[in-house]
């Protein structure tokens, strides 16, 4: 029989197939179920293995590291890998229960109609109660057996229920040929247990604690109301935002409670303040450490995340970026320090010499003056690393510009027209759930310039689902006539101009959106695709609007934006080495980027005789003239390998090239963190704590991001309320109602009305995987020897 390596491999194309809902294990969040070659196979998000037997249990085994029935995975993280251990333990205590729950019962049967015919002397009580987990209790009236309800179990003790129930059948018949002659006798029939003298089916079999917990919650009088309400009070009490519930711990956290058994004693106020908290910096710098690893062979970008509190004060959020992951330093009030390059220049030039100088290759910063002041002197006392803006926060800046353009902007507001009213009326919102089938009209997006653009594409794809709704009886004849607004909104909704325009917009935005959505990935390096994807954007642009004086207009957007104040040496390097560029790299690339290739360098080694070295090999690597270059292995594998990868791979006969395209190529285009939100930053910079407290609250906010950072993906897929107040700073004014607020007539809703979403778990688009295999799909000759040309040469 084939393993399952070979089958994976020989399975073909795979067709990513619903996970039902009835799907409640917590391993079944950590893999996808898909369809290849016929057959249904489980694959694991992280390390991406199939598995076509075992059921869910084994691929549990899997990321739990528990070796027996399935390998390792070697990409789990540490937290899903304890959670599945917790439910593998918590399954292997219920199957022993079970079993000791059907031994008792098993000796109860057997022995109860032995009592009868011998009645002989009961036993002591306690030996009894020692011998079986199972009490019997005399009624004073005759019960029949077969209607006493049993606690509903979980599919999976259904075939042990069914082999008790055919043991009550036999006991029951039995009792039944023995009743004539009990009543003959004249002597009262005994039982074995507990030294009762009611008959078996007079009694009723009341389960203990172990037994009991094999109820399953979701039947009808279970606790679970109870378990929900018990939390609902514990987050209202506390005042913690309900954004708590979507944090990927916790789930691990009912879980690891519900495995312990018995009631949970609770952890005190000092535990969490003291050991707890140090456990977890312990565990959090151990992780650390092992992303440190690496910094020596992939190099390191150094982030300097700068952001405004409430209160008005200005902190800077350091970390350091390397492909195994992002690790937060510390946080640091620059409120005084970002009004002038030089402190801000000290304060840099310090952060590097913490992460080490032979570690940084770059540090990206703010994309203000006194930023890249600051940044161009830090280059000159590093000669070995580069200063670069923040691409992230230079993308989000093209698409705010361009919600600006007057034709564009026109389009929006229409748009926010809609989603106020229909987001505002209880009637309407729920009409629109039911014409959607549970869909919103608006999606999660990285950004509130990024919201614009992803809420038009969304709209214009329930365009036909939003004209049957203005068209239903109920939007006609009941919400028309009470609602004012309704008009305008059906105008707009049933008006082609408006869906047509909504459609161009899309088309002239969506790479940009996709690449800022790229550049902001923690999943895969972003260095050798911003070049690309920027050329991407303008191709797109100038294929949508044609003429010269039309698309030249947002070209200028993009170039002032990106060239603003410094060139982007690692950018065009990065370009130049992706071998999913290697067809442009081999026809001729423009001046510009071979300029940026040497710049690097040129910079990022510093002996000489390395660099004469890496030119000749340049050569060798643009004509595919030697080693492992020509395989068709390494031609096929340029589409699929991540770039640093490949180079590992098939870089062997240019080995110093080899290390300088892994440093490159391994680094990050953008100094975004995480959310920030419910992290005490400002209050660590309060100077009223006594100095162990401050030092505590430092170790506090430092476990605190660095989880964030760690789970930063799985964060992107929760659920989702666009009107909720977590999510203002990203929805802003599209479910705001303008003309409600001016009637008055918003006093009047009631949120009760409002049909609750019911598991609308909700991401923000494609996944980071899905976004670069899309991007990877969008790449063909023309578009690479056009960038490979530049977009200036292109549009001549």
């Amino acid at each position: 029989m084939a393993s399952e390596a070979e089958a994976e491999v020989a399975a073909g194309p795979e067709v990513v197939l619903p996970i039902g809902a009835q799907k409640h294990d917590p391993a079944w969040k950590h893999c996808q179920m898909v369809r290849s070659a016929g057959r249904v196979r489980l694959k694991c998000v992280y390390c991406h293995k199939h598995f076509l037997g075992g059921g869910i249990h084994r691929f549990k085994e899997h990321l739990a590291n528990r070796p027996g029935n399935a390998c390792c995975c070697p990409k789990v993280p540490r937290e899903v890998q304890e959670t599945m251990l917790h439910s593998l333990d918590a399954v292997a205590a219920k199957k022993k229960r079970k079993q000791s729950l059907a031994e008792g019962i098993r000796r109860i049967t057997h022995s109860a109609p032995a009592a009868a015919a011998s009645a002989s002397p009961p036993a002591p009580a306690d030996a009894a109660e020692m011998e079986s987990p199972i009490h019997m209790i005399p009624l004073n009236e005759v019960l029949d057996l077969g209607s006493v309800p049993l606690e509903e179990t979980p599919p999976e003790t259904r075939e042990m229920k069914g082999s008790i129930s055919k043991k009550r059948k036999k006991l029951a018949a039995r009792q039944a040929s023995t009743a004539p002659l009990a009543h003959q006798n004249q002597q009262p029939l005994q039982s074995t247990p507990a030294g009762l003298t009611q008959p078996f089916h007079q009694m009723v079999v009341a389960f203990d604690s172990a037994a009991s917990q094999l109820m399953h919650f979701d039947q009808p009088g279970s606790n679970k109301e109870q378990v929900y309400m018990a939390i609902g009070r514990f987050l209202y009490d506390a005042g913690v935002s309900l954004e708590a519930v979507n944090s990927v711990y916790f789930q691990p956290m009912l879980e690891a409670v519900a495995s312990a058994g018995g009631k949970p004693e609770a952890f005190s106020y000092h535990d969490f303040r003291g050991s707890i908290l140090k456990k977890s910096l312990d565990e959090v710098t151990a992780q650390l450490e092992f992303y440190k690893g690496s910094w020596t062979r992939t190099g390191c970008t150094l982030l300097a995340d700068e952001w405004t509190t409430d209160r008005g004060r200005t902190l800077i959020n350091f970390s350091v970026y390397c492909p195994e992951g992002t690790m937060f330093l510390k946080s640091v009030d620059a409120t005084d320090i970002v009004v002038s390059s030089d402190p801000l220049y000290e304060l840099l030039k310090n952060v590097v010499e913490e992460v080490g100088e032979k570690n940084v290759v770059q540090v990206i910063t703010n994309n203000s003056e006194i930023h890249a002041v600051a940044g161009k002197r830090l280059c000159e006392t590093f000669p070995t690393l580069f200063w670069s803006q923040c691409s992230f926060q230079c993308i989000d800046g093209m698409l705010e510009d361009f919600s600006k353009v007057g034709a564009i902007n026109e389009i929006i507001c229409n748009a926010k027209v809609i989603t106020g009213f229909i987001y505002n009326s209880a009637f309407a919102f729920n009409l629109m759930k039911r014409h959607l089938h549970g869909k919103d009209l608006l999606v999660p997006a990285e950004t509130r310039a990024a919201m614009n653009f992803v809420t038009l594409k969304n709209m214009y794809n329930l365009k036909d689902s939003l004209e049957a709704m203005i068209s239903s009886d109920e939007w006609i004849h009941y919400l028309l006539p009470k609602k004012p607004g309704g008009v305008e909104v059906t105008n707009l909704i049933g008006n082609l101009q408006f869906w047509s325009s909504c459609a161009a917009v899309v088309r002239i935005t969506e790479p940009l959106v996709h690449l800022l959505k790229l550049v902001g990935s923690n999943k895969r390096p972003s260095m050798g695709y911003v070049y690309a994807g920027l050329y991407q954007a303008k191709a797109a642009i100038k294929k949508e609007l044609v003429r010269k004086n039309d698309y030249m207009a947002y070209w200028d957007i993009i170039d002032w934006r990106w060239n603003k104040d410094a060139p982007r040496p690692l950018h065009l390097a990065g370009f130049f080495l992706n071998p999913l560029f290697f067809d442009g790299v081999r026809g001729g690339t423009s001046s510009e980027i071979f300029s940026g290739m040497l710049d690097c360098v040129e910079r990022l080694v510093s002996d000489v005789k390395i660099q004469d070295k890496i030119q000749k090999e340049l050569n060798v690597y643009r004509s595919e003239a030697a080693g492992d270059f020509r395989r068709q292995m390494a031609i096929r594998a340029r589409h699929t390998l991540p770039p640093a990868e490949w180079w590992y791979t098939y870089g062997g006969a240019c080995p110093n090239l080899t290390r300088l395209a892994v440093r490159i190529l391994s680094q990050t285009c953008s100094a975004k963190g995480c959310d920030r939100r419910h992290i005490s930053f400002e209050q660590i910079h309060d100077q009223r704590m006594n100095l162990f407290e401050r030092q505590r609250m430092h170790h506090l906010t430092f476990v605190q991001y660095n989880l964030r950072l760690q789970h930063r993906q799985q964060h992107k897929t929760k659920a989702f309320d666009p009107v909720s107040v977590d999510n203002i700073d990203i929805v802003d004014d599209w479910v705001v109602d303008r003309s409600a607020l001016i009637s008055g007539q918003a006093e009047q809703s009631n949120w009760t009305e409002i049909n609750q979403p019911v598991n609308n778990i909700t991401s923000m688009g494609p996944s980071d995987d899905d976004e670069f295999e899309s991007f990877i799909e969008g790449v063909d000759d023309k578009m690479i020897q056009g960038a490979s040309r530049g977009t200036q040469e292109d549009d001549e």
